[in-house]
């Protein structure tokens, strides 16, 4: 009797520290390694020519629109020496706001239809709703050349 009392009572313990054990590793779960996780999974694969450039996309309702139309491949015409534009065949939804300078790389909406890939920085009065950003604009310049181009996006 005394023998089969000490093991259920060691049985007991393993069991009660094995639960213990598990419930602080789900209580060390680091919200932050969870929300990176989450946004390496927002890109998006932007194609020109034989070059390939990821774009980390926007947390907003636009940027989802735009995702549901993907893959796309489309004909981008060249305006002012420092951006391609498309208009889309459906509008998006815009929240548009001044960002004061674009950045070399941005990917924005104009309006609700004009899909538009900056290669160059400079100051605007104009507003765009923010659909991403290129993450490394080494060489997106020279791949976008100087008229129109074709371009193709696709979920990375």
């Amino acid at each position: 009797m005394k023998h089969s009392f000490l093991i259920s009572a060691l049985l007991m313990l393993v069991i009660r520290c094995s639960a213990s054990s598990f419930d602080k590793s789900k209580s060390n779960i680091n919200p932050d390694l969870v929300d990176t996780t989450k946004m390496a999974n927002n890109k998006i694969k932007l194609t020109i020519g034989s070059r390939a450039f990821t774009v980390t996309i926007a947390d907003n309702s636009a940027r989802k629109a735009f995702e549901d139309m993907l893959p796309l491949t489309i004909n981008m015409a060249e305006l002012n020496g420092n951006e391609k534009y498309f208009d889309l065949p459906k509008s998006l939804p815009a929240n548009s706001s001044n960002p004061g300078t674009i950045q070399n790389g941005d990917l924005m909406l104009y309006g609700s239809r004009t899909l538009v890939l900056f290669y160059k920085s400079f100051s605007t009065s104009y507003s765009y709703t923010r659909l991403g950003r290129v993450d490394n604009i080494s060489g997106l310049a020279e791949a976008l050349g100087s008229g129109s181009i074709t371009v193709k996006y696709r979920l990375d």
